[in-house]
C-alpha cells in the first residue's frame, strides 16, 4: 500500500494486526522485508506498520537531499494521515536515527534503538557506505525463504553494490547519506523520556557497542542488552533471542490500543 505524503512524497508501507500502535523503521540500505520476522511476531497483538522510507524498497526517492529532520517529518505526517498516535518505535540503524529524533520532542510510548545510528562515526564517509551495504546483503541472505536463492540474490546485490551503494549513481541519496551520516544526535538522547529499550551486537562494526554504552547513559530511562556473537543485524542474527526480549519488553502492551489511552 501507497500514502501520499505533502502532496506528492508517496511513502510504501505494510500494515497488520490489531492492537497498540507499533512502527518499524529499517536501516540504510534495506526496506520493509528486513523488519518482517519481527513485524510477524509481532502483529498477534499489536497494529504494526512497517514503512520504505523514501529512496528505499518501493519508496521514491525524495525530491531532494534529505536529512534526518526531513525523514522525522515525514514519518510525523504518516502518523497523522493514519491517525497514529503515541506509537511504539523500532528503528533499526538508521531508522534509529529516525527514532531518536522523534522521540526528542514528539510524544511515543516506547521506544526500541536496536543497533541504531545517531552518535557520529570516526570512519570516513565511503568505509560507512561500505559497511552498510554489505552488511545489508548479508544480513538479508538469512531471511525465510531467500536462502534457497542464495547465488542469485548475491548476483544482484554485487550489481547493485557495484553502482547503487557504492558508487551511488543517485545524486540525491549520495548527498542524502552525506547529510545523515555527519549528523550526530547525541544532543537529543536526553530528551527522550519514555522507556526506551537498546539491543545491540556484540560484534557491530558499524555502529559499536560503545555508541549504545553513550545512549544508555544520555537517555533518562534506557536499558542495553548485548546479543553475543552478532553483528550489525542483531535482531536477525540472533532473531529468537531478540523476540524474547522484545515480548518482555512490550508485554504489558498487548492487546491496547494508543488511541484509547
Amino acid at each position: 500500500m501507497f500514502t501520499d505524503i505533502n502532496g506528492g512524497q508517496q511513502v510504501h508501507y505494510h500494515c497488520s494486526g490489531e492492537g497498540k500502535d507499533v512502527i518499524l523503521l529499517h536501516g540504510w540500505g534495506a526496506n520493509i522485508d528486513a523488519f518482517s520476522p519481527v513485524h510477524r511476531n509481532l502483529e498477534q497483538h499489536f497494529k504494526v506498520w512497517s514503512l520504505d522510507f523514501p529512496g528505499f524498497g518501493k519508496s521514491p526517492e525524495p525530491p531532494e537531499p534529505w536529512s534526518v529532520d526531513d525523514y522525522t517529518n515525514m514519518l510525523e505526517q504518516f502518523m497523522k494521515t493514519h491517525d497514529i498516535q503515541r506509537p511504539i518505535l523500532i528503528g533499526h540503524s538508521f531508522g534509529g536515527r529516525v527514532s531518536i529524533r522523534y522521540a526528542s520532542d514528539r510524544d511515543v510510548h516506547k521506544v526500541i534503538l536496536v543497533d541504531s545510528a545517531g552518535i557520529k562515526p570516526k570512519r570516513k564517509l565511503k568505509n560507512q557506505v561500505k559497511v552498510y551495504s554489505y552488511k545489508t546483503s548479508k544480513a538479508l541472505l538469512n531471511l525465510p525463504g531467500l536462502k534457497s536463492r542464495k547465488e542469485d540474490i548475491l548476483a544482484n546485490m554485487k550489481k547493485k553494490l557495484g553502482s547503487t551503494d557504492y558508487q551511488n549513481v543517485s545524486g540525491v541519496m549520495q548527498q542524502t547519506l552525506v547529510k545523515v551520516v555527519n549528523e550526530d544526535l547525541r544532543h537529543y538522547l536526553p530528551r527522550i523520556a519514555v522507556p526506551t529499550l537498546l539491543v545491540w551486537g556484540e560484534h557491530d562494526d558499524a555502529t559499536p557497542v560503545s555508541d549504545a554504552k553513550i545512549m544508555e547513559e544520555m537517555i533518562p530511562d534506557a536499558g542495553l542488552v548485548v546479543l553475543k556473537g552478532a553483528g550489525h543485524y542483531a535482531y536477525l542474527d540472533n532473531l529468537q533471542e531478540f523476540l524474547v526480549i522484545l515480548n518482555h519488553f512490550l508485554d504489558k502492551d498487548k492487546g491496547a490500543r494508543t488511541s484509547h489511552e
